[in-house]
Parts: structure tokens; C-alpha cells; sequence
């Protein structure tokens, strides 16, 4: 695969205001969401994986975290995305359960795969096989893929077509001991598939490496 275009980012002043949630996150949450949110921060994952935290979304939950990942091979970045923890302490029927996940994945395709009918299917079987394959339990999933080309003329005309694809989900983690679900699990599910969609092979053990802090080589994504 090629390199996805653009970064996750919230614009500047993005990262402070994404520390300082963290801060009040940690200092007036809730036990459970503060604990899942110290499990994803502790998650250690393979090295081409660089993440660091970012705003969360302010309206969709009471409580939220955010972290943007990108799948990065020398200078490239092979694909990225988004994943959001969601908190609701009084629970949500949408979601069957009081924590929630919401992700967006991207990247760019080559011509050959991106020609492929069955890709969305095979794009969300990836999704549900990297939770599967962690033992995950998980509910209510929901989600969209989308496969998008551009094609240049005129003045541009000397550029290649380019294939994307974006997959955008969300599924609720079960509780599991003191009412918080195993996030760490989950991120290195959603890590899986941030791998499988760049076209990395899958990692012999993925607790193996660290973390690495996400560099900010790249201006904010426009909307």
C-alpha cells in the first residue's frame, strides 16, 4: 500500500488541549474510566506504530480519550487513524453497555487491491478478526467502509489515480472486573488492524516493543 495522505490532527494547540483533557480525565473522571484510560497509556505495542494522544470529541460522551496512530515504515506513513474511548457512567442503550469505542482507519491502496469487489467485506472482517483473535468480547458493532479514487486532469493530469480506503467503527467492549473492560487488549486489537490494512505481517509477539511517541511531521488534516 501507499502512503496515507494527512495526519488525525486537530489543528495547533491540538496537543495542549489534549494534555490538559488527560489531566482532567485522570483528576475528575470516574474510577472506571480512569482506569481504562492508565490501561491504554500503559499499552506497549510492535515499533512501527507510533501513537500519542490527542482531543477527544467533546459531545459524545460524558467522559472521552482519543489517541491517533500511524503505521510509519522509514518516511512513510502506510496508514493511520483514530480511536476514541467513550465513557457514559449511566449507561447508553445504543451502545448496550456504559464504555464504547469509535475508530477511523485509513489508507491509501494499490490499484490492484483497490479494483477489488469483496474489499469492504474483507476491510470490516479484518476489523472483527483482529477482536476475535484477541479473545475480545464485544458488542452492538456498527460501522461503514468506504473505498474512495481520485483521478487527475488537466494540469494534474500527470499524477497517477489514487485508492483509499476508510473505515470508520464502533463496538462496545465488555466489562470485565470492577466494571472496566480491557482496553489495552482492545488498542492492540485496533493496532492489529492498523498493521493488516498497511500491509505489515502480523507481529510474533506485539507486546515485544514499545511505544513510540507520534512526531509531528505533518500539518493538520483538512475538513
Amino acid at each position: 500500500m501507499a502512503a496515507a495522505q494527512g495526519r488525525l490532527s486537530d489543528g495547533a494547540g491540538g496537543m495542549d488541549d489534549a494534555k490538559e483533557g488527560e489531566r482532567d480525565a485522570r483528576e475528575t473522571a470516574p474510577l472506571p474510566f480512569r482506569s481504562a484510560v492508565e490501561a491504554l497509556r500503559a499499552t506497549r505495542l510492535r515499533p512501527e506504530i507510533e501513537i500519542e494522544s490527542t482531543k477527544p470529541p467533546q459531545r459524545l460522551a460524558p467522559y472521552a480519550y482519543a489517541l491517533e496512530a500511524a503505521v510509519v515504515e522509514g518516511d512513510e506513513d502506510l496508514a493511520d487513524g483514530r480511536l476514541v474511548l467513550l465513557h457514559d457512567p449511566a449507561g447508553h442503550d445504543a451502545w448496550q453497555g456504559t464504555f464504547r469505542l469509535v475508530t477511523l482507519v485509513r489508507a491509501e491502496l494499490e490499484p490492484e487491491m483497490a479494483a477489488d469487489p469483496l474489499l469492504p467485506e474483507v476491510c470490516w472482517s479484518w476489523l472483527t478478526g483482529a477482536l476475535q483473535s484477541r479473545g475480545l468480547s464485544y458488542g452492538e458493532p456498527s460501522g461503514t467502509v468506504t473505498r474512495a479514487s481520485s483521478h487527475y486532469f488537466g494540469g494534474l493530469a500527470a499524477r497517477p489515480a489514487a485508492s483509499q480506503i476508510e473505515i470508520r467503527a464502533s463496538w462496545t467492549p465488555r466489562e470485565v472486573l470492577g466494571g472496566v473492560p480491557d482496553t489495552a487488549a482492545h488498542l492492540a486489537a485496533w493496532c492489529d488492524l492498523l498493521a493488516q490494512i498497511a500491509g505489515l505481517p502480523p507481529a510474533v509477539d506485539p507486546g515485544d516493543a514499545a511505544v513510540v511517541s507520534l512526531p509531528q511531521r505533518r500539518g493538520p488534516q483538512s475538513r
